[in-house]
């Protein structure tokens, strides 16, 4: 559900009346009534006297409450009015919570149902204003679609993107938008970031419910929860300050793999190595894998929703690059020719680059102390080394009772639902990610002894296939396609090919802002074409001339996705088109193609 964006208003008459109704409705509960008048009361006056408007969004949850009044639902519209004065005061602009509707639906528990908010200091009070606010919202939603609920609301001040993560457990991010052009995002990669960090989570630890079924008083879930997040969130920070995905980022798609295409010979080769990998293991188990070259993902045995988090998890933290590197990895504004002066910038201005990010785990390090227990932190930084032997280490896990040997990580597929050991091996550029199922190491000498067979096995071809790999490796602009800057993403297989960041950063803002917006377009065709009939595939085409000149194209096609920025095109409609066909034809094996 999205709601379009007006013009602030003065508190009115109408807003007067909502006001007067939510007072009317209290009357109900006498021990609030004269706290709720209060509040009203103390909202008129500041804006009024100030001169100050209030915004138009204010109004609008005003009528929600008395909507659901009017229809009896069981919420404390208290909460409400409580939310609209924290937010004057608030001085976060961004916000994540967590929470289950099944819980905390009593008076005096509603805390229960708080499973992770940040930021980590908000007083509990203003933690249930915004969860109150959110759950509100759901609940109204669902009365006019109860199969899909709200996804997007978009008020004066703030967007609030919601995703149910699991039934009844929902996520849901609060921006708050400035002045500025900065402000400007695609709703829909933010609900990416949301999607991501939950699938991550589970892949590590298993769904927040059966967390939560295990450990009914919540705990459990968040002192795992807590941790997890705030470790994922330090990759998005620059400087002390937290850069979420902006329009600058349009030319990327979170929750998809970006693969490395090779010769024929050697495929054969990667083949050959996989097939080598899968009887590795210990007695008639047999392995899976992913295997990836710098950041591109070679080949994997997994399904395509497995490989996507396996793939997330390696660029994060297990590469060449994360593991000599610090910086976050996903953002254009890292990559590039501009990554030092906006590095310097912010350094500048509020101190070393790590700072944020240092003070953010410190808070996970406390959050995942709870009950004086040390949880496995698997999204914490610079904690994988490489040894002598090319495998990777950590500790992040403990170490086996009674020895110093580290725990090898447990990941949880979701295609199978299995239990896998995570066993890394990494030569030069090579990294090769072996999935050996749980159950076949039972001790400390399983483990050597499934290292030793894939050195002495695979360890040949895994020196074969690195050495053609770089023999036929561009560097980072392999990809790039002169006079193009574009994204490919194949939707059914989780792939996206895009322009090289440092290549994305050279595009006006002009062209990048037109582009974020064409997006949200093609994001809302998407989703409107799903509703209304689920098995057919829409397929359109949008050309774009920016304030620039610069044209701007979405195509969707048979499950496939282009979008591209032509700023040195000519002025011609014609021009772009045969651009485009040019680019279907050369490097997408004519899937664009009119014809």
């Amino acid at each position: 559900m999205r709601r379009g964006r007006g013009s602030p208003k003065t508190l009115n008459g109408v807003s007067r009346g909502l006001a007067r109704a939510l007072v009317a409705a209290a009357s109900r509960r006498q021990d609030q009534q004269k706290r709720l008048g209060g509040l009203i009361y103390n909202l008129q006056r500041t804006d009024l006297d100030a001169g100050c408007t209030v915004d138009q969004d204010v109004e609008w949850l005003l009528g929600i409450g008395v909507f659901l009044i009017w229809n009896h639902e069981k919420l404390d519209f208290l909460e409400f009015l409580q939310y609209l004065q924290f937010k004057t005061l608030d001085v976060h602009i961004f916000k994540i919570c967590i929470f289950d509707l099944r819980r905390g639906q009593h008076e005096g528990q509603e805390l229960d149902k708080i499973l992770f908010f940040f930021p980590m200091e908000a007083p509990f009070s203003a933690q249930l204003s915004v969860i109150g606010l959110c759950e509100g919202i759901i609940t109204f939603t669902r009365i006019f679609s109860p199969e899909a609920a709200c996804e997007v609301i978009e008020a004066e001040r703030h967007s609030y993107v919601f995703y149910e993560a699991e039934p009844d457990i929902w996520m849901v991010m609060v921006m708050e938008k400035s002045k500025d052009n900065e402000s400007f995002w695609r709703c829909d990669a933010l609900r990416r970031i949301l999607k991501e960090v939950h699938y991550l989570f589970m892949m590590f630890h298993g769904s927040l419910r059966s967390l939560l079924e295990k450990q009914p008083g919540g705990e459990l879930a968040r002192n795992r929860l807590y941790p997890f997040v705030l470790d994922y969130l330090t990759d998005f920070y620059v400087g002390k300050k937290l850069q979420m995905p902006s329009f600058r980022d349009s030319l990327r798609e979170r929750g998809t793999v970006q693969t490395l295409t090779v010769s024929r010979e050697v495929a054969i080769e990667v083949q050959s190595l996989i097939t080598m990998l899968g009887y590795s293991c210990i007695g008639n188990t047999t392995c899976k894998s992913v295997i990836l070259f710098h950041d591109l993902l070679v080949s994997t045995t997994l399904s395509p929703e497995d490989t996507t988090n396996i793939y997330t998890y390696a660029v994060l933290r297990l590469t060449p690059q994360a593991l000599s590197s610090s910086t976050n990895s996903w953002s254009y504004l890292l990559k590039g020719t501009s990554a030092t002066t906006v590095a310097v910038g912010f350094t500048a201005a509020t101190g070393p680059v790590s700072d944020g990010s240092q003070q953010l785990s410190r808070d996970a390090s406390s959050a995942g102390q709870g009950q004086g227990n040390n949880v496995p932190r698997p999204l914490q930084r610079e904690k994988w080394f490489k040894g002598k032997d090319g495998f990777l280490t950590t500790d992040i896990w403990g170490a086996e009772v009674g020895s110093l040997v580290p725990v090898l990580p447990t990941v949880w597929l979701r295609e199978t639902e299995e239990n896998m050991c995570l066993c890394i091996y990494q030569h030069k550029n090579l990294t090769v990610v072996i999935l050996i199922p749980a159950c076949s190491l039972i001790n400390e000498q399983g483990l050597s002894l499934a290292k030793q067979q894939l050195v002495e096995n695979a360890y040949p071809k895994i020196l074969n296939v690195e050495e053609k790999l770089s023999r036929g490796w561009g560097g980072e602009n392999s990809y790039h396609v002169s006079g193009y800057r574009y994204l490919v993403i194949d939707g059914d297989r989780h792939i996206s090919r895009a322009s090289p960041p440092g290549k994305v950063t050279t595009l006006a803002k002009d062209s990048l802002l037109t582009l974020n917006k064409l997006r949200e377009e093609v994001d809302l065709e998407k989703l409107r074409a799903q509703r209304t009939n689920p098995e057919h595939e829409n397929d359109f085409e949008v050309c774009i001339r920016a304030k620039n000149n610069a044209w701007v194209i979405a195509k969707v096609t048979r499950g496939k996705e282009l979008h591209m920025v032509l700023e040195k095109a000519n002025e011609t409609l014609l021009y772009a088109t045969e651009a485009v066909e040019k680019f279907s034809n050369r490097y997408c094996e004519g899937a664009f193609s009119s014809d």
